[in-house]
């Protein structure tokens, strides 16, 4: 086949979630068919030298769009008159959706790829047969991030949260194949054919992530884009909730906070017992040097490739039903669950006390990713799919 494939970001480097599976499944698909890569790009300080040396092995051609603050303002308001989400705003400029069209005919691609809604309004209307790739679901990210808003933030969150809902039942019938990260997204789709939707997961490089020995600077790790609100809220969860009662049965142990572009509150937690690293080369590094690995999410949709990651890499882990629903890890042998302060607490502190026990969820964490989660199983259930539509 050949796939023009569409993004809302350029695949590099690796720091959001997005990028790193838009990368993972550009590198699988381009195993056995040709690729057009067209991505957006709202980051002025981006090497896209770099990013083209890491993509040229994949395809046969690559166009970046540049879209400058005066644009995304421009077409947020356009936007919010129209009735679009923001999310599709802030993606969103004419000029651009003119040159994909010009090398949608000028390529004559068999199949669009289109990952994530914010670029749906690029493709929705073309001919050819078209894919889109949900992902998780924006909506339900959205209202649970509105629940826990600043009063004055609720109308905006509330407003995004009902455009985002009806935008995602909206879309659905332009696109021949639709697929998403997890059966609980897919359950929180809108739509009487929802079941349709194709679950797509995310999987990890095994052999990247592998457990390595090294001496344990840290007690418990936190991994992620730091300026990114589901991670942002976990942070301060950690600090003001979680920690504290830590600190009352093991006052020495040490968190450590590592990720790409920390926000503010997240610099503002860092402490002598909690380090904030910022942008790492190599995140193995984090993972290696710690003891457990713990990831307390609240709000946000999706499969958490930092779970993966770190099982990947041998760490007992501990998160909440939220982030354990899209992972569908056994409780209490793959991974512990917790929802409240104090049960995460319990669970690091049994972690770092019953050396048995977490080599034993360390184990079955370690199997259960490996068993359970791969790049190149998971590209083909959305590449058989296209194969079928274009027949």
């Amino acid at each position: 086949m050949k796939i023009l494939v569409l993004l809302p970001r350029i695949p590099w480097p690796l720091e959001k979630g997005d990028k790193l599976r838009a990368y993972n499944q550009i590198k699988q698909l381009a195993q056995n068919n040709e690729l057009i890569l067209c991505a957006i790009n709202s980051d002025k300080n981006l090497d896209k030298e770099d990013a083209r040396k890491a993509l040229n092995a994949f395809c046969s051609s690559i166009h970046f769009f540049d879209i400058g603050k005066m644009s995304i303002l421009t077409n947020l308001t356009r936007a919010f008159f129209k009735g679009l989400p923001i999310q599709c705003g802030y993606f969103y400029n004419k000029k651009i959706h003119e040159k994909i069209h010009e090398l949608i005919k000028q390529h004559k691609p068999d199949m669009l790829f289109g990952q994530l809604l914010r670029v749906a309004e690029y493709i929705r209307h073309e001919k050819t047969p078209k894919t889109i790739d949900y992902q998780d679901v924006f909506s339900m990210g959205m209202k649970r991030r509105s629940e826990i808003a600043p009063f004055y933030l609720k109308p905006i969150f509330n407003m995004e949260y009902k455009r985002l809902r009806h935008y995602e039942h909206d879309i659905f019938d332009d696109f021949d194949v639709k697929t998403i990260i997890s059966v609980q997204d897919r359950d929180d789709i809108d739509h009487p054919k929802k079941d349709e939707i194709l679950i797509v997961p995310n999987g990890v490089d095994h052999e990247y992530y592998s457990p390595q020995q090294q001496e344990k600077k840290y007690d418990i790790v936190f991994t992620g884009n730091m300026g990114y609100a589901p991670n942002v809220n976990a942070v301060e969860y950690l600090a003001n909730d979680i920690l504290p009662l830590v600190w009352e049965k093991l006052p020495e142990a040490k968190m450590y906070i590592a990720g790409a572009t920390p926000d503010p509150r997240v610099k503002k937690v860092a402490s002598d017992k909690i380090i904030i690293s910022g942008w790492l080369d190599d995140m193995r590094d984090a993972y290696s040097h710690s003891r457990i690995f713990i990831a307390p999410m609240r709000i946000g949709t999706g499969l958490q490739n930092k779970l993966l990651e770190a099982m990947s890499m041998r760490l007992p882990c501990i998160t909440t039903s939220l982030a354990n629903g899209s992972l569908h890890a056994e409780t209490n042998k793959e991974i512990l669950v917790g929802n409240n302060e104090q049960e995460l607490a319990n669970h690091i502190i049994t972690l770092l006390t019953d050396k048995e026990k977490a080599e034993y969820v360390a184990q079955n964490g370690y199997d259960f990713v490996h068993r359970v989660y791969d790049w190149g199983e998971a590209t083909k259930i959305m590449e058989n799919e296209m194969k079928l539509i274009i027949k």
